[in-house]
């Protein structure tokens, strides 16, 4: 039994006529009445009496109609519903975002985003990307910022933007004297990076696995926060690699270095569940981050991108 069907008896019903209700439902007249011989076998009943002229429904196929009727009016109802739902700018809506995102990306849009949508209420909270993955599939939260791709079915992306990797050096390092770096350049033994379970851990290791030199010497020091490996760097404790968004405001320092192209770069998408319908938000979101980040880390262009999983 299909929605198409019911449309047909309620045409029927309407017009009597089998070409009429089939101009009216733009199919041919065959098709219609092949349709309305199918649901009556599935149901096992007769709906329409066809030795009448005009054509006349039976007295079980009045029933009939009138519940097509009200099943066809819910359908409507439902897509009015979900139509409304996709589009409608309101309510309260709960975010998950990474560490290494929340300090730099958030200030740069939640301004602008609460202004233009005063009718939205975020609640916002930081996560690892496994939490964020894993509150998506249960419904804890409806939306997350992070990096991508996660090669998750139940997981649909919207890519955002590319942010580059930058090299953040101490004062004094032989480094200073280079103006682009070679990932083949750095040492992994001086290379501070964030504790397990930071996505942006595993991939400042996978820049550090093309280097020459070996780990198993100096120092390994890990921290939660990029804030505290920058701090340790400025007090000439080794060198880390940072997002360019945390150092935004200090691009001409002395402290920052670009790679050589292609950058490597990760990919900032909006993830939601699969099954989730607030197309507008998800938009909406999208669109206020792209009006205030730099332009350049929207091009997506020659870049070297990790799939840290």
């Amino acid at each position: 039994m299909t929605l198409q069907q019911l449309e047909y008896i309620v045409s029927l019903d309407e017009y009597r006529h089998y070409v009429t209700a089939a101009e009216h439902c733009f199919v041919s007249q065959p098709n219609l009445t092949m349709q309305v011989k199918k649901l009556e076998d599935e149901i096992g009943v007769r709906i329409f009496d066809r030795d009448k002229k005009p054509l006349q429904p039976t007295e079980i196929g009045k029933e009939v109609i009138i519940r097509a009727r009200q099943i066809l009016r819910e359908s409507k109802q439902l897509k009015e519903f979900v139509n409304h739902e996709k589009e409608s700018m309101e309510g309260e809506f709960t975010i998950g975002i990474i560490p290494t995102l929340a300090p730099y990306l958030l200030p740069q849009f939640l301004p602008l985003f609460m202004k233009e949508n005063p009718s939205v209420h975020l609640k916002i909270q930081e996560l690892q990307t496994s939490q964020i993955i894993s509150q998506l599939e249960n419904g804890t939260i409806d939306i997350g910022f992070l990096v991508t791709p996660l090669n998750e079915s139940a997981i649909k992306e919207i890519p955002v933007f590319y942010e580059p990797f930058l090299l953040y050096l101490p004062e004094n390092h032989r480094f200073l004297n280079e103006k682009l770096m070679l990932a083949e350049d750095l040492d992994p033994s001086e290379v501070l990076v964030l504790e397990e379970g930071h996505c942006f851990r595993e991939q400042a290791l996978a820049i550090c696995k093309e280097a020459k030199y070996g780990s198993s010497i100096g120092f390994d020091y890990q921290s939660g926060s990029i804030e505290a490996l920058k701090s340790l760097v400025q007090n000439g404790v080794g060198y880390t690699l940072v997002p360019e968004l945390s150092v935004r405001d200090d691009l001409d320092s002395v402290h920052v270095r670009r790679f050589t192209n292609p950058e490597p770069v990760r990919e900032v998408s909006i993830v939601v569940h699969s099954s989730y319908i607030k197309e507008s938000v998800i938009n909406r979101l999208k669109d206020t981050i792209q009006k205030v980040i730099p332009r350049r880390l929207l091009e997506g262009q020659a870049v070297v991108k990790f799939d840290w999983k």
